[in-house]
């Protein structure tokens, strides 16, 4: 693997812990996520949360879509809520695996969380995922009052692909004008099916995530049909970066990591946004790597999961005390 001057000192040492994922292979990268995140799960404390499981109709016929909804014990009155969609190259990866982040932003922030568990490509590909985060929104919303949340605080945050997902269907809420969505939060997000990036470019051999899985994750989500980057009928909400338009969207927190073939397209997303007159703050964390995060011990991990908490609170303006 190509050496990497600038990483972090801490994500060096731990990068012979993380797995290579092969996304020729889906079954398998799908078994190597379940290694490495399964064994973390196993000893999850949900204390002080409580765990339902929804299920959201489906849009246009499709089926059901669940949804993992945490809620803080020992809350009074509607509370803000967190629309949250997992990542993992639009291939892998399931809601669950989130969890530990949707126990700690509950109990830190006082937050729901609705963890969306959408169908994955290549068996569902687009628009199949981004119908699955938006049935998901618009039922948390209309059923506000009884799942205790303020429908006027409703924020939509995702990682890697979910981050692109976050953005698709922030998009289509804009467009569609049911939900007012008051903050989202892309963290590493994947937004660009044309691949031209500087970043995307360079970074053919990096940790975790690299060109190689970028060109297949896109492959999957967009189908058959998708005739690489110069197709033109890709849609704004499959890939948020072809949006010309991104003006009446809600303040946003945007993320990237410095080793990341998906930095430059965040980066970018995050300056045309503020071009559009959007509220955005932007992060982007020198040293690491594509779900260097996983590695919890670095300082600069620590350093990016308290900054998440505080962009969560300051976006929604909750009143609920840390705990």
């Amino acid at each position: 693997m190509t050496t990497f001057p600038t990483i972090d000192p801490d994500l060096a040492v731990a990068l012979k812990m993380f797995p290579k994922i092969d996304f020729s292979d889906i079954p398998l990268a799908r078994a190597t996520c379940d290694a490495m995140i399964g064994p973390a799960l196993a000893d999850l404390s949900y204390d002080g949360v409580t765990l339902r499981e929804l299920s959201a109709p489906g849009l246009d016929g499709d089926p059901e879509v669940p949804i993992r909804f945490l809620t803080p014990d020992n809350t009074t009155g509607p509370i803000p809520v967190l629309l949250w969609i997992h990542g993992g190259g639009m291939a892998t990866g399931r809601a669950e695996y989130n969890d530990p982040f949707c126990i700690e932003v509950a109990r830190e922030l006082g937050f729901a969380v609705a963890n969306v568990d959408y169908r994955l490509a290549p068996e569902t590909p687009f628009p199949g995922p981004i119908n699955d985060c938006y049935a998901a929104l618009t039922y948390i919303h209309a059923h506000a009052e009884e799942l205790g949340i303020d429908p006027s605080r409703i924020a939509v945050g995702g990682q890697s692909a979910g981050g692109g997902l976050a953005a698709g269907t922030v998009l289509k809420a804009r467009d569609e004008g049911v939900v007012p969505v008051a903050f989202q939060y892309l963290d590493v997000p994947e937004l660009d099916d044309r691949l031209a990036t500087v970043s995307m470019t360079n970074f053919v051999d990096t940790p975790m995530w690299n060109r190689p899985n970028a060109i297949l994750s896109w492959k999957y989500y967009l189908g058959e049909t998708y005739s690489g980057p110069e197709d033109s009928d890709v849609s704004i909400y499959a890939a948020p970066s072809r949006a010309t338009d991104l003006s009446n969207l809600p303040p946003t927190y945007v993320s990237t990591m410095e080793l990341d073939p998906l930095r430059d397209e965040g980066i970018d997303y995050a300056v045309r946004l503020l071009q559009a007159g959007v509220s955005v703050e932007l992060h982007s964390f020198p040293g690491t790597f594509h779900g260097s995060g996983l590695f919890t011990a670095a300082e600069v991990s620590v350093r990016a999961a308290a900054e998440t908490l505080t962009a969560l609170r300051r976006g929604l303006r909750s009143l609920s005390p840390v705990s």
